[in-house]
C-alpha cells in the first residue's frame, strides 16, 4: 500500500475544502493517486446528494450577468437550504457565473442544458461539477430555479437582506449607474408592468368604470366626469406601470421621464421574488 503522507493529504484538502479524514481515506483508497481520489470523494458526494435531494430549498439569491458593454444579458435564481450559505462567495460565484454562462454561451431551455455547460470560472469543469463540489464542502443541496436572457444592453439589481428580489432590465443608451438606479426603482416600487399599453384592457376598463361611478355618486356634473376620470386614473397607472411611476431618486419626474432626461430608453424588466 502507498504510504499516505501529511503533505499529499493536505495538497487534497487545498483542492477540495474536504475534511482532513475524508482527504486521507480517499487517497488510501486510491493508492495514492491524487485524481482517482478526487473522483472518489466526487462520487461519494453525489451518493450523499442523491439522499438528500428532497430537502427543501426556501433560500437563495439571483445571480446577474449585466452592462452597457455586453450584448445580453441573463438572471439566474439559485435556491440553497439555508440563510447563511446565501452569502457565501462560492455560492455568490456560482449563481453569477449560471448567469454568465447563460447570456454568453449557446443558450438553455432548462437548468440540466445550462449545467452541462462550461463555468466561466472554473478551467475544465461543467457547471454541474462547480454545483457537486461546492455541495461536497456545504453539504447543502443547490437547486437551479428560473432562468431568463435579455438581448441588448442591461442593468440589474439583486436585493439580498429581508425579502430576497432579483431585477433586469434592457435599456438603450445612458449609464451602468443609471440601469442599476432604475433597477433599485423596480425592486422597491414593484411596478406590474412597463408602459401603460401593457395594462390588461378589461383590468382598465374595470379600473375606469369604478372611477366613473364614484365621480358620479360625488355628485359631479356628468359632462366633467369623463375628466376627472382621466385625471384619477394617471394616479392608477402611477401605482403599476414602471415608466409612469415617480422615480424614487427624483419624484418630481416619472422613471419614464428620468431616463429620457438622461438619455437612456428602458425597453423591459423582470423583477422576481425568491421562490415565487
Amino acid at each position: 500500500m502507498a504510504e499516505i503522507t501529511a503533505a499529499a493529504v493536505m495538497a487534497l484538502r487545498k483542492k477540495t475544502g474536504l475534511p482532513m479524514m475524508d482527504c486521507k481515506s480517499a487517497l488510501a483508497e486510491a493508492g495514492g493517486d491524487e485524481d482517482k481520489a478526487i473522483e472518489l470523494l466526487r462520487k461519494r458526494g453525489a451518493q450523499v446528494l442523491a439522499k438528500r435531494s428532497d430537502r427543501e430549498t426556501s433560500f437563495g439569491r439571483f445571480g446577474l450577468y449585466c452592462g452597457s458593454d455586453k450584448p445580453k444579458g441573463a438572471m439566474v435564481e439559485l435556491m440553497c437550504e439555508s440563510a447563511p450559505v446565501t452569502s457565501n462567495e462560492e455560492f455568490v460565484q456560482l449563481a453569477n457565473d449560471l448567469a454568465e454562462q447563460l447570456a454568453t454561451g449557446p443558450g438553455a431551455a432548462t437548468a440540466e442544458e445550462l449545467l452541462d455547460q462550461q463555468s466561466p470560472s472554473k478551467d475544465g469543469m461543467t457547471l454541474r461539477q462547480q454545483k457537486d463540489d461546492l455541495f461536497n464542502r456545504i453539504r447543502e443541496v443547490f437547486n437551479v430555479g428560473r432562468m431568463v436572457i435579455i438581448e441588448g444592453t442591461t442593468g440589474g439589481y439583486s436585493h439580498n437582506s429581508g425579502t430576497v428580489s432579483g431585477v433586469i432590465v434592457g435599456v438603450e443608451g445612458g449609464s451602468d449607474e443609471l440601469a442599476r438606479d432604475v433597477s433599485m426603482h423596480v425592486a422597491a416600487m414593484r411596478p406590474a408592468v412597463l408602459n401603460v399599453s401593457d395594462l390588461p384592457a378589461d383590468e382598465v376598463a374595470k379600473e375606469r368604470e369604478i372611477l366613473k361611478a364614484a365621480a358620479l355618486e360625488e355628485g359631479k356634473p356628468e359632462n366633467i366626469v369623463e375628466k376627472m376620470v382621466d385625471g384619477r386614473m394617471r394616479n392608477y397607472y402611477a401605482e403599476r406601470v414602471l415608466l409612469e411611476q415617480p422615480f424614487v431618486k427624483d419624484d418630481k419626474n416619472s422613471v419614464g421621464k428620468f431616463a429620457e432626461s438622461n438619455g437612456m430608453k428602458v425597453t423591459q424588466f423582470v423583477h422576481w421574488e425568491l421562490g415565487e
